[in-house]
């Protein structure tokens, strides 16, 4: 081939292959583009934008919440103590027994849960100026006196009166929460309380009935 035409012929070559290697370059980068924010290859970044999205859902609740888990720490919390009061007890019915079992193992973990929620708030565990007894359904001291005083079966009627009465007040509480929170995990949890404790309530009424 003349010098000539081997030259022009050389050009071509480089010209064929320039472009498609352009192309393949813009392919990859706009591959490369694509596949980042949802790529498993990449977990580090992919997992940063899932905590920081997760945290901010978390964050966010209004005052309602706020004062839903401030309310219902120590309303929770004296339910187990009314609980663990008849679980020292003896001779109290098999069946109140196992009430008392079943509302401490269910409400400790929901105080651990909203204690949390609270520290993630940046917001107080207590409520500044709202007396624990004031809440409704809570005991007063003198109730708790009695409760601790009693004995078998009057122990064990006691317990699921003011019980029921602890109970209702929780429902109030969670029923505002349900309407009026913002935050998701909040809002569940005060429907899932008010299911659980409906459900409750009844039984204790039904087990009082028969004692």
């Amino acid at each position: 081939m003349p010098p000539e035409l081997a030259k022009d012929h050389s050009l071509m070559n480089k010209k064929r292959f320039i472009v498609p290697g352009a192309a393949l370059a813009g392919l990859i980068a706009l591959a490369s583009c694509a596949s980042n924010p949802g790529s498993d290859s990449m977990p580090g970044m992919h997992h940063g934008n899932t905590t920081a999205s997760a945290n901010s859902s978390t964050s966010e609740h209004n005052a309602a919440d706020t004062m839903f888990a401030q309310m219902m720490i120590p309303h929770h919390a004296q339910a187990v103590e009314m609980s663990d009061a008849m679980l020292a007890k003896k001779d109290i019915p098999a069946s109140v027994i196992a009430l008392a079992t079943k509302i401490k193992a269910a409400q400790a973990p929901e105080i651990d849960k909203m204690t949390a929620w609270l520290k993630s708030w940046n917001e107080s565990s207590t409520m500044s100026g709202h007396g624990g007894h004031s809440m409704d359904g809570m005991l007063s001291d003198a109730e708790l006196l009695k409760l601790d005083g009693s004995q078998g079966m009057e122990a064990a009627k006691l317990f699921l009166s003011q019980m029921i009465a602890h109970h209702e007040g929780a429902v109030t509480m969670a029923k505002t929460e349900t309407s009026q929170g913002k935050n998701p995990d909040a809002v569940q949890l005060s429907k899932d309380i008010v299911t659980s404790q409906e459900q409750e309530i009844q039984e204790m009424k039904d087990l009082l009935a028969g004692l």
